[in-house]
């Protein structure tokens, strides 16, 4: 009886907390909203409820296009994803290759790809469900890789004692191990479609709510842009939670580790690593030149290697170009970079103190989720009205872009210490910060890097977005003047160029992770 009563306790509190910490959210909203009242810079719930009620049947309308867009690009992008991982598994020896190319095509700045798809789809849905799939497929293929080996080795000598091969292994042994990862990354993906579907309406799309939104911003409508970053967010946390109860529905449960995958020694791996990099720039300079002759698009806008080759290095005004989009990246990068640090080590700071003070995460984890669901179309211009078009804007706009999903992995990561641990640690008396550092910490550390991976990409849309959107500097700026003058050599260059600049992070970082991981983690380092 008592037992059965502490649960109701439990469950009770377990709804209370984020009830009230809403309440409290959309108290302090209202009151800043009235003490900025003349500002252009925050709309209240009640003004928001208003405008809503005024424009239901547009705002209704426009909601309906972009997810009917996001909902499609999503579909897309992870059966993508789910194809390659499969492939990757079954085809071992092309995991590498896989990988590759998808990290390299994940890592095209929308804000680039957004004008070109444009002017190669024309009119209609086609640039929203691209980059909407773009948005989405690495955020599954990631995580779907690693559930496809997270599988124990016993359950495939079963398999095999049994005379079956791969294809029986994939099937019932390494899809129901899978099973709870890939919902952590369509989770992920739900927010990201949204996003991706905004991003092509601003490339020139007539309905949905890119464009509304793009409206509201250029005439100042405070209460409408905040009104149609309230309703993405709604939509988007919809989503997330919706596939959040079919995961619990399956009993999946919560993934062990998410996001971390194993990394291959390089001193094993021999020539192989040298010859890699090549390859993989080999088959996408292929794919590239295929797809533009195959679909026989004209050289003016859809421009081949040798276009972006010639106007960066054999071209007469080359040393121009090259100056031009090296000062711009450098101004870019000089900002995102420490919006990048900052992001990372607030996500880790509040996810340690959320593990410290349980009580404290019930009601700040629902309002990071909510937060994090909020297109950064809508909140890069007001942050940038409020903190001015400096340096100070765009660092907070790239710091907020990777913190929350930082806090989640983070948090994620700590919250899966092996309960056998934690009780060692308690058979001693340790103190909560002792089993947070020799314990708990290094357990968070594969998804800790897995987001700093992630985060390398996002940092630079972010910062791009800032520039295209609200600053008109950088290689964001450049990008939007160039857009919009067809300028498609400077373009196409500035996607190649961005790409390439958010690889090296990514590997980067991945090195870094492999040299921690060598000290706190050394089973993650073999296959």
């Amino acid at each position: 009886m008592t037992i059965a009563l502490q649960q109701l306790r439990r469950r009770g509190a377990d709804r209370f907390y984020p009830v009230l910490s809403a309440l409290v959210a959309l108290l302090v909203w209202e009151l800043l909203a009235r003490v900025f009242a003349h500002t252009y810079l925050i709309a209240g719930p009640l003004e928001i409820s208003r405008y809503l009620w005024d424009h239901a049947g547009l705002v209704a309308r426009a909601a309906g296009i972009t997810t009917l867009a996001a909902a499609l690009g999503f579909v897309l992008g992870n059966a993508v994803a789910i194809a390659l991982a499969v492939a990757a598994v079954l085809l071992p020896s092309l995991a590498r290759l896989i990988s590759a190319l998808a990290l390299v095509v994940f890592c095209l700045p929308l804000v680039a790809t957004g004008p070109i798809l444009r002017v190669i789809w024309g009119p209609g849905l086609g640039p929203q469900i691209t980059l909407a799939a773009l948005a989405v497929y690495y955020t599954t293929f990631l995580p779907l890789m690693v559930g496809l080996r997270a599988a124990p080795p016993s359950w495939f000598d079963l398999v095999r004692s049994y005379g079956r091969g791969r294809l029986s292994a994939l099937i019932e042994v390494r899809a129901m191990a899978s099973l709870p990862y890939l919902f952590a990354g369509l989770q992920i993906a739900a927010p990201a479609a949204f996003l991706g579907a905004m991003f092509g309406e601003f490339t020139g799309a007539e309905r949905g709510m890119g464009v509304l939104t793009i409206r509201a911003m250029r005439s100042l409508d405070v209460a409408g842009t905040w009104a149609l970053a309230s309703t993405a967010a709604a939509i988007s946390m919809l989503a997330y939670a919706g596939l959040g109860r079919l995961s619990r529905a399956l009993n999946t449960g919560p993934p062990p580790l998410i996001l971390a995958p194993l990394l291959e020694d390089g001193r094993r791996a021999g020539w192989r690593v040298l010859l890699h990099p090549f390859l993989v720039a080999l088959v996408l300079l292929a794919i590239w030149w295929l797809s533009m002759e195959g679909a026989a698009l004209s050289p003016f806008f859809a421009k081949r290697p040798a276009d972006v080759w010639a106007f960066l290095i054999t071209a007469p005004e080359a040393a121009a170009h090259r100056a031009t989009l090296g000062s711009a990246l450098l101004e870019t990068l000089v900002l995102a970079l420490p919006g990048y640090l900052l992001g990372l080590m607030l996500g880790l700071g509040l996810a340690i103190a959320l593990v410290l003070a349980p009580r404290l995460a019930r009601g700040v984890m629902p309002a990071a989720v909510a937060l994090r669901t909020i297109p950064i179309v809508i909140t890069a211009p007001l942050i940038v009205v409020a903190l001015g078009r400096g340096a100070t804007g765009t660092i907070t706009i790239v710091a907020l872009m990777i913190f929350f999903p930082s806090l989640v992995a983070c948090y994620q990561g700590l919250a899966r210490t092996p309960r056998q641990v934690l009780d060692l640690f308690d058979s001693y008396a340790a103190s909560p910060l002792r089993r947070m550092a020799s314990a708990q910490f290094p357990a968070m550390l594969p998804a800790f890097f897995a987001a700093a991976r992630m985060a390398v990409p996002a940092a630079i849309l972010a910062a791009t977005t800032a520039e295209w959107l609200a600053t008109g500097r950088g290689i964001g700026g450049l990008m939007a003047l160039t857009a919009s003058t067809s300028g498609y050599g400077m373009l196409w260059s500035a996607v190649v160029v961005l790409a390439v600049v958010a690889v090296a992070g990514y590997v980067v970082v991945a090195q870094i992770e492999r040299a921690v991981l060598r000290i706190y983690g050394a089973e993650q380092l073999t296959r």
